[in-house]
């Protein structure tokens, strides 16, 4: 069986979502614009509504990727996660769980520009979405990406805030991914990067990526579960001048946390298929 991967930007025809989140972590307002049903596509470029200064390069625009991920220079679409770390060459890049996911297998996937804690912000919702070669009524992901702007600190400054509701599968049953009702194979993998190879302080990644059960409810780096704000399924970096700062104070190291952070990776531009297609294990 073989499905043919859509490696164009796709926007619905302005419509309305509503959305509830399950816990504290997600929050509402993010969702006024749906993408289109589907898999493997991006929507974008999309405007942030402010200037966000990353790794010294002004973004006021982003591609959203069906997979769980923004990029900033032009849109992806892969489904496969790799290490990116100190060997990664892509573009810039941020990831709340980048994974096969599949809307046409289930839930909604939304952005809009709202206030989060009183600021501006931009934000992507993944909204119970499901996963590729899985049943409509099978496991679902909730989670989202907020970029907040913090220009009262300086410009361009800005918050990234990944929050997780639910994490109930990890990898899609592409061949290539290797997994089965949602588990197992090349799992996914959370964090951002830079798209500057071996620099020191351009790239993080979650502990967890591409470990198999890591990142699910009740696993040992469970998205939905730990924190490095102290609300569990809420994680918040601030970028300032350009650079990543060190967590707020008071607030432990996210090594010290259940869910450590390491260099991240994420590969959507060279995930690869066989003939523009991706074959579903059986």
């Amino acid at each position: 069986m073989f499905k043919t991967v859509l490696a164009v930007a796709f926007l619905s025809a302005a419509a309305t979502a509503s959305f509830a989140p399950a816990s504290a972590a997600v929050v509402t307002g993010f969702s006024s614009t749906t993408l289109q049903t589907g898999d493997d596509f991006f929507a974008g470029p999309v405007n942030l509504g402010f200037s966000a200064n990353y790794f010294g390069n002004a973004k006021t625009s982003a591609f959203i990727s069906s997979n769980g991920y923004l990029t900033f220079n032009s849109g992806q679409s892969g489904y496969n996660p790799v290490g990116l770390g100190a060997g990664y060459t892509g573009q810039p890049i941020i990831a709340a769980f980048y994974a096969d996911a599949d809307t046409g297998r289930g839930g909604t996937i939304g952005y809009g520009t709202g206030l989060f804690n009183g600021r501006s912000a931009f934000g992507v919702t993944w909204n119970n979405v499901g996963v590729f070669g899985g049943s409509t009524d099978d496991k679902r992901n909730s989670f989202q990406i907020l970029l907040v702007d913090r220009g009262e600190t300086g410009a361009g400054n800005f918050d990234i805030v990944l929050n997780y509701d639910k994490i109930q599968w990890e990898t899609g049953s592409a061949s290539s991914s290797g997994g089965r009702n949602g588990l197992g194979g090349n799992s996914a993998a959370a964090g951002y990067n830079a798209g500057t190879g071996n620099q020191p302080g351009t790239f993080f990644e979650f502990a967890g990526s591409r470990v198999n059960g890591a990142f699910l409810d009740g696993g040992p780096n469970a998205l939905a579960q730990n924190s490095n704000v102290g609300l569990a399924g809420r994680y918040v970096f601030n970028v300032r001048g350009g650079n990543v700062a060190p967590p707020p104070a008071g607030v432990p190291e996210p090594a010290t946390w259940a869910m450590m952070i390491g260099g991240f990776a994420l590969a959507g531009a060279t995930a690869r298929r066989r003939g523009g297609q991706k074959a579903v294990l059986a």
